[in-house]
């Protein structure tokens, strides 16, 4: 089993990069955003409480990400690998889930950061806002996502630079080239 952690703003292209990654490793996804989505429109009693949340456009605190993140791990025992897309968010997260991956008998094999300037992030979600129509693209919920990722989120990369494990791949350019700096990084580790 090999597990791979991808970092990256919100629309630096994770979703898209995570899609063409599954397909070449078969790796199981695991989006947080998907995740949160999901357990709010089921209306289960964490997504009750992720709801109101992301509605204020905060990020979801530790605790409930990793009781979600556990459920999803235990749900696909078989799995090749993990693709882990938005998670984890904080140090805290990140020793977490190097906890959890240590005690379930693996590890995190590839953390590798997306990197793309908040000007062209902002370009990409309003594209994605006319297509989508994702209620957490909205500008004000937005603009916390983005303050969220460039103030708190990013300080987690340091901590995996320390370790040696960080991988940075070029986040702007054609999809495909983006793609193979990612499986460079998964080919030769």
């Amino acid at each position: 089993m090999k597990n791979l952690v991808l970092f990256g703003p919100p629309g630096a292209g994770k979703g898209t990069q995570s899609e063409k990654l599954i397909h070449k490793y078969g790796f199981v996804h695991i989006s947080t955003g998907d995740l949160f989505r999901w357990h709010t429109k089921n209306e289960t009693s964490l997504g009750k409480r992720v709801k109101e949340i992301m509605n204020s456009g905060a990020l979801v605190p530790d605790e409930i990400t990793i009781a979600m993140l556990k459920e999803e791990l235990e749900k696909n025992p078989n799995a090749k690998g993990f693709l882990f897309d938005g998670f984890p968010r904080t140090v805290p997260q990140a020793e977490a889930l190097d906890k959890f991956m240590k005690d379930n008998g693996t590890a995190i094999h590839y953390i590798v950061a997306l990197d793309v300037p908040e000007a062209e992030v902002r370009t990409r979600i309003a594209k994605r806002r006319t297509t989508e129509s994702r209620v957490d693209d909205e500008e004000e919920k937005l603009n916390k996502r983005i303050a969220e990722y460039f103030t708190k989120t990013i300080h987690v990369l340091p901590f995996y630079v320390k370790q040696g494990r960080l991988n940075t791949v070029h986040g702007i350019g054609a999809v495909d080239d983006i793609f193979d700096g990612i499986c460079k990084v998964i080919d030769h580790s």
